[in-house]
């Protein structure tokens, strides 16, 4: 399952819409999700799996990328 990772590029930095960044992560749930980003410094807002129809949807912008991690 693809998972999507709100969040914000710094671990000390509030969470704020304009800022919010996000990155996509394939794993069985949202704990590997967590333990294949535990050496990224940023401040995880929200981990969100992806559903066959929102997968679809983000897989039409152009910044849709699976993390290598």
């Amino acid at each position: 399952m693809i998972f999507k990772v709100l969040y914000q590029e710094s671990p000390e930095e509030y969470p704020v819409r304009e800022r919010t960044k996000s990155l996509f992560v394939e794993a069985e749930s949202q704990r590997e999700v967590r333990k294949k980003i535990v050496d990224y410094t940023i401040n995880v807002e929200f981990i969100q799996p992806l559903h066959e129809e929102h997968l679809k949807y983000e897989q039409q912008s152009d910044e849709f990328k699976v993390e290598e991690v």
